[in-house]
């Protein structure tokens, strides 16, 4: 029968199968996907095909149906693995906070890239307005002036006091996500808040380090009561990217995308060359300075893992 899986806890996977029943499941002898190097051939989110066993409660994954798309990153910053995070995704969304814990800009543009390299239409959304005062409000106005235009929603909420929480779950309504972030960002306390009768784990920030304390253990997909589902994943520390040649990357930043056709080179990689048009927009300001550093950084391999 047909399945999705909704959690991976590494050899074994919950299935929810068209019959609306779970199903713990194992994979069938050597199940590799060809071509790919991921330490996980199956995925929260992937459609499978399984058959039952005697018993009646555990199954065989048998078959994995194409994606329509999926999220990868790096393993590790040196290893040539990757790790599928989700599949058959309507929308990632990146959970991020200006401190308590600190999203950079770095993380957010390669997590961004990943998106649009695996066609996974993406959504900023800053947690924690509770807490910003007048300066964080004015970074937060400048944040929004450089992604909205490119495209990614982006909303102020706060799971403490309620702001926007209301658009926060219509931007879920109906839909397939995946939500990711640093560990602290509030992803858990999020979902309760719109959804409580989940009751997710969640846990303070270390006062130590200001970092927060990991509460998801493995991927889990959740089904919402308004529709859709979600994808709560485990606190990310770092993103690295995966498989990009050089002349690749830019067309992964939209603003570039849209330009690249008019630099001198067709394989231009705007660092050094001359009659480079994504240049000419940087030093106009119509490209955002901040895009173009993290941009050059991910060229040069500088800060790979993307932490923030």
């Amino acid at each position: 029968m047909k399945g999705v899986i909704v959690k991976s806890t590494g050899s074994w996977y919950k299935v929810l199968a068209e019959d609306n029943n779970t199903y713990d499941c194992r994979l069938r002898g050597k199940f590799k996907i060809e071509g790919s190097r991921a330490t996980n051939p199956v995925a929260v989110g992937d459609k499978v095909i399984l058959s039952l066993e005697e018993d009646g409660k555990t199954g065989i994954i048998r078959e994995l149906p194409d994606r329509k798309n999926h999220i990868i990153r790096k393993s590790t910053n040196l290893s040539k693995k990757s790790q599928v995070i989700a599949a058959n995704l309507d929308q990632a969304i990146l959970i991020a906070t200006l401190y308590v814990p600190r999203t950079s800009t770095g993380f957010i543009d390669r997590y961004l890239v990943n998106c649009e390299a695996y066609s996974v239409p993406a959504a900023i959304v800053f947690n924690k307005c509770d807490i910003y005062e007048e300066e964080e409000q004015s970074i937060l106005d400048e944040l929004f002036s450089v992604y909205e235009p490119l495209g990614y929603k982006c909303l102020i909420v706060s799971a403490i006091d309620g702001t926007n929480l209301d658009k926060f779950s219509e931007l879920l309504k109906d839909k397939t996500s995946l939500l990711s972030g640093h560990s602290g960002v509030g992803k858990s306390t999020l979902i309760n808040a719109i959804e409580p009768g989940l009751n997710l784990k969640t846990d303070e920030i270390s006062l130590t380090h200001f970092k927060g304390k990991h509460t998801t253990t493995f991927a889990e997909m959740f089904k919402l009561s308004q529709g859709g589902f979600i994808i709560d994943t485990p606190g990310i520390k770092e993103f690295g990217l995966v498989d990009f040649e050089a002349w690749e990357l830019s067309h992964y930043f939209p603003e570039m995308r849209e330009v690249f056709n008019q630099c001198k080179f067709d394989n231009c990689t705007h660092m050094n060359e001359p009659g480079c048009k994504v240049k000419e927009q940087v030093e106009s300001g119509e490209i955002s300075s901040s895009r173009y550093y993290n941009y050059l950084n991910m060229l040069s391999g500088r800060d790979t893992r993307g932490k923030g």
